[in-house]
């Protein structure tokens, strides 16, 4: 290592800054985090160094640096374009002793500011040791990206238990155990989910003793269109962690290549008149495992709660006293209509959108057809391929125009996605003449005329 790593204690303890522009007043930022008392020392200064002096929050001398004013400090930043003046406050600091950052200048400095994820109390620092700090910065943004801001309520949580974990578990490894199964499990969950009072209350009770910690959790999760990039944060951790995973056959490879390495996977997709499992089995599956103990990810494509059946199943969960997450995902009329270049709301063509589904429970397509066959309005039709003629001439009957424009999005937002754009009128002879699988969307409007202008995403073949 060509620095030690350590962590500095500068709470209300004076710190210099010489400087007065921008870069100096990042740096500023940074020490206010820790609570330093800072004077800044410049001949100028920019507005938001000025403002913070408004605010009381720092001391600014307006006055060229001079060697004295290094006394008293315990910790100096030095961020000017003067190489020269950078040269002399590096070398008046180390003479004294006194830690000192020069900004863009790791030979002048005794210490080196990394790039910071902070989770306070968590802070985590990530450093290349001046040699490729842009470098350190895309590392920090990885891992911003993959831990939740919660963990800083988390740790807090862990520091206000701590005594109590000490006094009732004497050896250090049943600790190390009691706090490995506390940060992965239900009441890390729910300080992540906002419930903090919860997780204070179930981690009391894990200690008394009075708890049942033989019940799991559910986590209805949304997988989004496809693409995995699409994935919220969230479902990404959940789906890491799941002991057994419940999926659906909208789910796509790319999703599930990223659950849980070890995760039971079982497959209880649905396709029309064909159910691997029924909904009515799928709901007491998820109640049994969790009884079990286990944490179970009811992994859906789209979101859970658009004809996703996700709130039958929390029904159930609710019933059988069972706790239980939903995590939203992008639901397939967003994701494909974006990745197909078509808008599905525009002031010149479209003011509302409807997503409607295909068939309703009864295998039926019995729609208000006046209130879809509009002006200025998009329609998104889920799980509607097979009744497309049946669209087709409901839609017409009711007085929309044959030549309303149609796209049909196949596989959305996967590499295999394919668009096809034709008319209302024409709709049904395109599904009969040309091979088109499931999932497929039919999004209907003039907004599909859009599609040629503001398409970015390259398909092959339309």
């Amino acid at each position: 290592m060509n620095y030690l790593p350590i962590f500095i204690d500068i709470k209300q303890q004076p710190c210099l800054v010489v400087g007065g522009g921008d870069i100096a007043l990042r740096k500023i930022n940074l020490l206010l985090k820790a609570s330093a008392a800072i004077t800044c020392v410049s001949k100028e200064c920019c507005n938001g160094i000025e403002k913070l002096v408004k605010d009381n929050k720092i001391i600014h001398i307006e006055k060229a640096f001079e060697a004295t004013d290094i006394s008293a400090q315990v910790l100096i930043v030095s961020a000017t374009d003067d190489s020269d003046l950078n040269a002399q406050v590096s070398a008046l600091a180390k003479t004294a002793n006194i830690p000192v950052n020069v900004v863009d200048s790791p030979d002048l400095c005794s210490f080196i500011m990394p790039s910071i994820v902070d989770r306070s109390p968590i802070v985590i620092a990530i450093s290349s040791a001046g040699k490729a700090p842009v470098l350190a910065r895309l590392i920090r943004s990885k891992l911003e990206s993959t831990i939740p801001h919660a963990y800083g309520k988390l740790a807090e949580l862990a520091g206000n238990f701590r005594d109590q974990v000490k006094a009732k578990f004497n050896n250090i490894e049943d600790r190390r155990y009691f706090w490995e199964k506390t940060f992965s499990g239900i009441v890390a969950e729910k300080v992540f989910s906002g419930k903090v009072d919860e997780a204070k209350a179930d981690l009391q009770a894990q200690l008394d003793g009075s708890t049942d910690s033989g019940v799991g959790e559910v986590y209805l999760v949304g997988g989004g269109p496809g693409d995995p990039d699409l994935l919220t944060f969230k479902a990404l951790r959940l789906m890491q962690q799941a002991d057994v995973i419940l999926y659906d056959r909208l789910v796509s490879d790319g999703v599930m290549e990223l659950v849980r390495r070890d995760a039971e996977l079982i497959y209880v997709g649905k396709e029309r008149d064909n159910h691997a499992v029924p909904q009515g089995d799928i709901n007491q599956l998820l109640v049994d495992l969790a009884k079990q103990g286990r944490r179970v990810c009811r992994l859906k494509g789209g979101d859970p709660f658009i004809f996703g059946r996700g709130g039958e199943e929390i029904e159930t969960l609710a019933e059988n006293g069972i706790p239980f997450q939903v995590v939203p995902g992008i639901t397939a009329a967003s994701g494909c209509s974006t990745y197909s270049g078509i808008p599905l709301t525009h002031r010149d063509y479209s003011q509302s959108c409807r997503f409607v589904t295909g068939h309703l429970k009864d295998g039926s397509m019995n729609l208000p057809w006046n209130e879809l066959a509009v002006e200025q309005q998009t329609i998104v039709f889920y799980m509607a391929l097979l009744g497309a003629r049946h669209l087709s001439e409901q839609l017409i009957a009711h007085g929309m125009r044959g030549d309303m424009p149609v796209a049909l999005v196949e596989k959305g937002t996967t590499p295999e996605q394919q668009v096809y754009v034709t008319t209302l009128a024409g709709l049904p002879d395109l599904v009969e003449n040309t091979i088109i699988h499931a999932p497929t969307l039919i999004i209907v409007g003039e907004v599909v005329k859009l599609r040629e202008k503001l398409n970015w995403f390259d398909v092959d073949n339309d």
